[in-house]
């Protein structure tokens, strides 16, 4: 059995690492460039950073903070927000992220997807999707919809659709976030990540509503999910991530242990 990822997510507006609930009200919590290599330090599978307002602004990722970032650490690193371009996709690996994240620009243009395998391969390429839970129509008959510019724009796409349709064009793993359990603390959205992790062949992460150490045991067990994605509740030092993996292997997930 593989081991479950446990993978901090640092979220970043001007330089400095954020947190909102729902995508809103986002507060400053601290400096990416520490946090990771804290998070890395305290036995992080992975770390995923999120230049927020890159798409919505319409501007280029800020590559000298991934740069810094990656010299820190010594994990796999995925790097997401105002990836438009091969080029762009190109410069985030160059400076030293394994993979990378694509959202709003690959619902905009899905050959994106596309190009990012064949160029680098599959297993670099990351469909990021923020789902809001909506009533059903037949355009939208899963009853999750596709929003992208950062949860701004909804864009009338069915979520389960949309993730079978990024495995075809070649997209490695899904990181699927829960715009309506964002930041709130409360548990992830385990019937929508149930239903992308069961019906797509490749890995699935969970993300949005991370409180408690429970929370992760529900989405990795029934929500099928191969890793989940954290934030509030190591930001704001509630819990480590050691705290977290110890919980989880004593319920029986494999994780990897560090001590």
């Amino acid at each position: 059995m593989l081991s479950k990822r446990i993978i901090p997510c640092l979220d970043v507006r001007d330089g400095r690492t954020t947190k909102g609930i729902k995508f809103l009200n986002n507060v400053d919590v601290g400096d990416p460039v520490e946090m990771a290599r804290a998070y890395y330090e305290a036995g992080a599978d992975e770390l995923v950073f999120y230049d927020i307002t890159a798409s919505s602004d319409r501007r280029n990722i800020m590559i000298d903070v991934v740069r810094r970032t990656a010299a820190e650490i010594f994990i796999p690193f995925s790097v997401g927000g105002g990836i438009r371009t091969l080029e762009d996709m190109r410069e985030v690996l160059l400076a030293g992220a394994e993979k990378v994240s694509v959202n709003t620009a690959a619902v905009l243009d899905p050959s994106l997807i596309a190009q990012g395998a064949r160029a680098f391969g599959s297993q670099c390429i990351v469909l990021g999707m923020d789902v809001k839970k909506v009533e059903p129509t037949p355009a939208i008959p899963s009853g999750y919809e596709i929003v992208i510019h950062g949860g701004r724009t909804p864009m009338g796409i069915d979520a389960l659709w949309w993730a079978q349709e990024a495995v075809r064009l070649g997209a490695g793993e899904i990181c699927l976030n829960s715009i309506d359990a964002d930041g709130t603390q409360a548990g992830y959205e385990i019937t929508l990540t149930r239903m992308i992790a069961e019906a797509v062949p490749i890995p699935v992460i969970a993300s949005g509503g991370a409180g408690k150490p429970e929370h992760l045991r529900q989405v990795l067990t029934e929500g099928h999910a191969d890793a989940a994605l954290i934030a509030s509740m190591v930001h704001y030092g509630t819990y480590t991530i050691k705290a977290i993996k110890d919980y989880l292997h004593q319920h029986g997930i494999s994780v990897r242990l560090y001590w």
